[in-house]
């Protein structure tokens, strides 16, 4: 199942995307907010099933549609160098434990929205990556245990600026600015999606493309991610893992070929199964 977390008249719901379209669940008397889908559990979703199946369905026009992030995390959770070739572009060893930093709730931002790059760094740049959704409250869990405790996968964009980032050892100051954290527009329930088979992880900047990955280049796999970030924190329904990026990102290239993001540039991030993100920087 593919959900979404929108607005309608300025008011959150859930919607749902079937081939017909992007059905209002909400309507049918299921929860506004993403969260409570989320804690609803297999339940929860066998019933919006159910009632897609039985219900008069209506499909609401997804060109205009405004939509919201794809959760209200209270955690969200970064993992560093988790692909092979990333790791290699930019000259750093593949770690032998992962790697987390993390960004602030108002680093979030949704499918469609702008995000405004500060005009005192310059050296932006994207990282195409699977997020998890956490589905349960997980804390000291075991990779074997994992799955269970996932409610499903969607698209981020690991918004960087590089110049903030280097400033220290400590990754935030680069990580976490206003709107630095696009996720969405769907959110692929566990069932229906296996990050163990091959995904590919794409970005594009003004319909060129920029980076061409796979899930199957992680050194960290999603299981394992989250049995380690479940050892340091205790993570809640809806929380948000990012999984780290494939080679491609403007920082692993010659000095003389990085073209920063700037104003005006429009940020795809795709991965199969799961949809496309879209980023208009301002």
């Amino acid at each position: 199942m593919k959900l979404c977390a929108i607005s309608i008249e300025g008011q959150p719901r859930v919607g749902v995307k079937t081939d017909g379209g992007i059905v209002d669940v909400t309507a049918f008397g299921f929860p506004a907010r993403m969260n409570d889908i989320i804690e609803g559990g297999p339940d929860m979703l066998s019933r919006i099933s159910d009632a897609l199946k039985t219900e008069k369905l209506s499909f609401l026009n997804e060109e205009s549609l405004k939509f919201l992030p794809a959760t209200e995390p209270d955690k969200i959770i970064c993992k560093g160098l988790n692909y092979k070739s990333h790791a290699k572009e930019i000259n750093c060893e593949e770690p032998k434990n992962p790697v987390f930093f993390s960004k602030f709730n108002d680093a979030l931002s949704a499918h469609n929205e702008p995000v405004a790059l500060p005009t005192w760094f310059h050296r932006f740049d994207y990282e195409a990556e699977l997020v998890i959704v956490v589905g349960k409250s997980a804390y000291n869990i075991t990779a074997k245990e994992a799955k269970g405790f996932i409610f499903g996968y969607t698209c981020g964009n690991d918004l960087s600026a590089r110049d903030a980032q280097f400033l220290s050892s400590q990754w935030l100051s680069g990580k976490a600015l206003p709107g630095f954290g696009p996720v969405g527009p769907y959110i692929v329930t566990s069932d229906s999606f296996d990050p163990y088979t091959s995904a590919g992880v794409y970005c594009e900047v003004n319909g060129l493309t920029v980076q061409s990955g796979n899930t199957l280049d992680m050194i960290f796999p999603c299981f394992e991610i989250l049995s380690a970030a479940s050892r340091s924190f205790r993570l809640s329904p809806g929380d948000l893992i990012f999984t780290g990026t494939p080679a491609g990102v403007i920082q692993g290239k010659k000095p003389e070929e990085q073209l920063w993001l700037k104003p005006g540039d429009i940020v795809k991030i795709t991965i199969d199964g799961i949809g496309t993100l879209t980023t208009p920087l301002v």
